[in-house]
C-alpha cells in the first residue's frame, strides 16, 4: 500500500512519542504504533511491522538500561513469556482474522470489539486499580506469581502485539526499584519480540512486509530517538510517579482496548 506524506510521516510521529512513553510506563510503543499501522495495513502485516520496530528499539534500550535487570525476575518471569509468546505468535498465523464480538456506532464510525481485547482490557483494570486504591498500595506479588505473569504477557505479546501492559502491571508491584523495574522490563520485552517475529517472520512475504522496508527503518530510527530522550528525562522521575503513570496509562487503555478504540 502506498502511504503519502503525511501519514509516513504520523506513523514516525507516534513511534518518537509513543518511544518516549515507554520509558516511564514500560509499555506504550507496540500498544500506540499497532492501531495506527492497523489503519493502513491489515491486521497480520500491521502487527508484524509494529513487531519490528519494537524489536530494534528495545536493543537500543538493552543497551542503555538492560544492565539494570534482575536476573532472577528474568528466569521466573521472562521463560514462561518467551514460551507463550511463540504459542500466541502460532496462533495469530493461523487465525489472522479473528471474529470480532459485536459492532457498535459512535461518532459517525463503526467500532469492533474483539474477543482477545476485551479479555486484556479486563485484565488491565484489574490490575490498574491497585495502585489507585490505597488499601492495595503496599500489595506486591511473591517471586512465584511471576511466572503466571510472564505466561499473560507473552502469550497477548505473540497474539496481539499487546504485551507490555500486561508485563508492567506485574512487574510494578514485584519489589523491584525503579531502574531494575525498567531494565528487567527491557530485557524480557526484547526476548519477547525475538520469539514472535521468528514465527512471524515465516509470514512476511506473504503479508507485503518486504514492500514496507523504507517504512519500518524511518519508524524504527523514530522510536530509538524517542527512547534517547526518555531516558534522559527517566532520571528526574520517581518510583511512586512510575507507579501511579503506569495505573492511569493502563485504565486508559483498557477502556480504549475494551471499547474497540484501538
Amino acid at each position: 500500500m502506498y502511504l503519502c506524506f503525511v501519514d509516513f510521516f504520523l506513523i514516525c510521529l507516534v513511534a518518537f512519542l509513543a518511544a518516549i512513553l515507554t520509558f516511564f510506563s514500560g509499555f506504550g510503543l507496540g500498544t500506540l504504533l499497532t492501531p495506527v499501522f492497523m489503519v493502513f495495513f491489515p491486521v497480520d502485516l500491521a502487527i508484524a511491522l509494529t513487531g519490528v520496530v519494537h524489536f530494534f528499539n528495545n536493543l537500543y534500550k538493552v543497551s542503555l538500561v538492560g544492565r539494570n535487570a534482575d536476573k532472577k525476575v528474568l528466569v521466573r518471569f521472562g521463560i514462561p513469556a518467551i514460551a507463550f509468546a511463540f504459542l500466541g505468535a502460532w496462533i495469530l498465523i493461523q487465525i489472522p482474522d479473528m471474529n470480532p464480538l459485536f459492532d457498535y456506532h459512535l461518532f459517525g464510525r463503526i467500532w469492533t470489539v474483539s474477543p482477545i481485547k476485551l479479555i486484556i482490557s479486563i485484565i488491565l483494570i484489574v490490575f490498574a486499580s491497585w495502585d489507585l486504591i490505597p488499601q492495595f498500595q503496599k500489595l506486591e506479588f511473591n517471586q512465584d506469581k511471576l511466572p503466571i505473569g510472564g505466561a499473560l504477557s507473552g502469550f497477548f505479546g505473540g497474539l496481539s502485539g499487546n504485551q507490555g501492559a500486561l508485563r508492567s502491571a506485574f512487574l510494578i508491584k514485584a519489589g523491584l526499584s525503579k531502574e531494575v523495574f525498567i531494565g528487567t522490563a527491557v530485557v524480557v520485552s526484547t526476548f519477547v519480540d525475538f520469539t514472535r517475529l521468528g514465527v512471524y517472520a515465516t509470514r512476511f512475504s506473504a503479508v507485503g512486509f518486504i514492500d514496507n522496508i523504507a517504512l519500518v527503518l524511518s519508524a524504527t530510527v523514530s522510536a530509538i530517538s524517542g527512547a534517547y530522550f526518555g531516558n534522559k528525562l527517566l532520571k528526574k522521575v520517581t518510583l511512586r510517579f512510575l507507579q501511579i503513570t503506569v495505573a492511569v496509562m493502563l485504565i486508559l487503555l483498557s477502556v480504549a482496548l475494551g471499547a474497540g478504540f484501538i
